[in-house]
């Protein structure tokens, strides 16, 4: 089946802008805790839904929820050839999502890939996670939203990218700046170093791939590594 983009509607700007990749079927660094388990068949956990999905890109297994590692805080940097960019993660508000940003890092699933769309207009944020580079890759696996009530979208804020209600996989973005969307994106993390670095990006613009304000950034994105830190 060919890929195609998730394309939500964000109402707030009045643009169908994609945030997520296709349909889906979606290292330990030096400083990281123990990796969360992985299983290879489904593995369920109490409002997370970790479920088997395509596509499969660099498959590292199912996250196999644990309630106490899962509440453990951390903050994740992302070390990029544009500089370093360091998130909190909302642990507590968003375990599920945490969880998983954790299992891929610490297996290394963001090593080496890079961010494959900013935007400019309407909304403003630069988006991650897929190795494949296209907007349309997944881990092998969805889980359900969480973190939704009330949620907006300042600067600074992480969040996931999905292909509607509780599709997320891999893929997350940054807000750069003050963004109006709707709440059904999964905020999971704020920004506590490097914001100056994504707004250097989007300054540099974007080649308009799809459509004006929205394409691959123009300064080259590249994740070389994810590390975990215990907070």
């Amino acid at each position: 089946m060919a890929r195609r983009r998730w394309l939500p509607l964000a109402a707030a700007v009045s643009l169908v802008l994609g945030l997520a990749g296709a349909a889906q079927a979606s290292n330990v660094g030096p400083d990281s805790g123990a990796a969360p388990r992985a299983v290879t068949a489904v593995a369920t956990a109490p409002g997370c839904g970790f479920t088997a999905a395509v596509p499969a890109d660099r498959f590292k297994g199912i996250p196999a929820f644990d309630q106490a590692e899962a509440a453990r805080p951390y903050t994740a940097k992302l070390y990029t050839d544009q500089g370093l960019i360091a998130f909190q993660a909302l642990t507590a508000q968003a375990p599920c999502t945490t969880f998983s940003f954790r299992f891929l890092a610490d297996h290394q699933y963001f090593n080496r890939t890079h961010c494959h769309r900013l935007t400019t207009k309407g909304i403003y944020v630069l988006q991650c996670g897929d190795p494949t580079g296209t907007g349309s890759g997944g881990p092998g696996y969805s889980f359900n939203d969480e973190n939704l009530a009330g949620a907006t979208y300042p600067a600074g804020t992480v969040a996931m990218a999905n292909a509607g209600p509780n599709t997320n996989g891999s893929q997350f973005f940054f807000v750069w700046k003050d963004t109006t969307l709707p709440p059904d994106y999964t905020p999971f993390g704020r920004v506590t170093s490097g914001l100056a670095v994504l707004r250097k990006i989007a300054a540099a613009g974007e080649d308009d791939q799809n459509g004006p304000g929205d394409g691959f950034p123009t300064l080259p994105v590249d994740i070389d590594r994810v590390a975990i830190s215990p907070r």
